[in-house]
């Protein structure tokens, strides 16, 4: 079994930073795409960045800019750098990778893990 785990989530000011990261539990998995989503309470979930094993991102039109998106394909791990955060950013963030693991493919998805922006 392989899964998600996310950490970096909590509570900023406004303007302030903040970092995920989100690694899979086993070593050996091999991602082809990973990245994060987010959902806020009556909103519905919106892609915020993806990266690919070869490097390519896509952020969601709302962090452009502003969020940064890294990954380590020798790790399985991604990262997300959030700065000059507002208070709509305020969310659930899902971390979400697709790969493979001992000759078997996976999509997988974190537990979730609370941005709350405000003063």
């Amino acid at each position: 079994q392989v899964h998600l785990v996310e950490s970096g989530g909590g509570l900023v000011q406004p303007g302030g930073s903040l970092r995920l990261s989100c690694a899979t539990s086993r070593s050996g998995f091999s991602f082809v795409t990973m990245g994060w989503y987010r959902q806020a309470p009556g909103k519905e979930r919106e892609l915020v960045a993806h990266i690919t094993r070869g490097g390519t991102t896509t952020y969601g039109d709302s962090v452009k800019g502003r969020f940064t998106i890294s990954g380590s394909n020798a790790k399985s791990t991604v990262y997300l750098q959030m700065d000059t955060l507002k208070p709509e950013d305020t969310a659930v963030y899902y971390c979400n990778a697709q790969g493979y693991y001992s000759g078997t493919s996976y999509t997988l998805e974190g537990q979730g893990t609370q941005v709350t922006v405000s003063s």
